[in-house]
């Protein structure tokens, strides 16, 4: 699988590629400021993309906003976000297009390895991996508007759940409840937002996406 990476702290860039190496990826180029990392992604279309958010000339948003625009030129282009804050703002832009392959990370979780390496699969198969705070910041907010308005607090916290890419082996365990439980939340949550019969991994991204750009 291959990988671009944008990251300018020397140590960690290091750190990263030999992990990624050691789990069997491929980093064609690992770019430590926003133009650079941006021609990579462009040059190269990798699998997957893995980001910093803050990166040379400013270190304010020149890592996401490269991803961002990447993903215009390479519609669909799995993107890997890894921040120490949650940009609201331009986690919602990354979003946006609803294309799915996305994630968004804290740096302070990316410490448990077998997650992280299976986060980047994820994305790279086009799914989802947003942190918890990720999900609690973007949905800190009132919803009124149909069809997610309709949708009920536990159909909510087995959405959110989805967001963060776990199977409904994992939401079952994590609410206590049987796995055919969770089956049904999600049949019904797909039904409430008018997603059409399909393959269900691609109607969990696109309730996954829906429930994250709500408002």
């Amino acid at each position: 699988m291959r990988v671009v990476l944008g990251e300018d702290l020397v140590l960690l860039r290091d750190g990263l590629i030999r992990l990624l190496t050691a789990y069997g990826f491929d980093v064609v180029e690992a770019a430590d400021n926003g133009p650079a990392l941006l021609a990579a992604l462009v040059g190269h279309k990798p699998d997957v993309a893995v980001v910093d958010v803050r990166l040379p000339p400013t270190f304010t948003d020149e890592g996401l906003r490269a991803a961002i625009e990447a993903r215009k030129r390479v519609p669909g282009l799995p993107v890997l976000v890894l921040s120490q804050y949650v940009e609201q703002l331009y986690a919602r832009e990354l979003l946006s297009d609803r294309a799915g392959g996305v994630g968004y990370l804290l740096k302070d979780r990316v410490s448990d390895v077998t997650q992280f390496v299976d986060a980047i699969r994820r994305v790279a198969a086009g799914g989802t991996a947003m942190d918890p705070e990720v999900v609690t910041q973007l949905l800190a907010r009132n919803v009124r508007d149909e069809p997610l308005g309709s949708l009920t607090p536990r159909e909510r916290e087995v959405l959110g759940l989805m967001a963060e890419g776990r199977s409904n082996a994992a939401i079952a365990t994590r609410l206590f409840v049987g796995e055919k439980a969770v089956g049904k939340h999600t049949a019904n949550i797909f039904g409430k937002l008018g997603l059409p019969q399909c393959d269900d991994d691609n109607r969990r991204v696109l309730a996954v996406l829906a429930y994250l750009n709500q408002g």
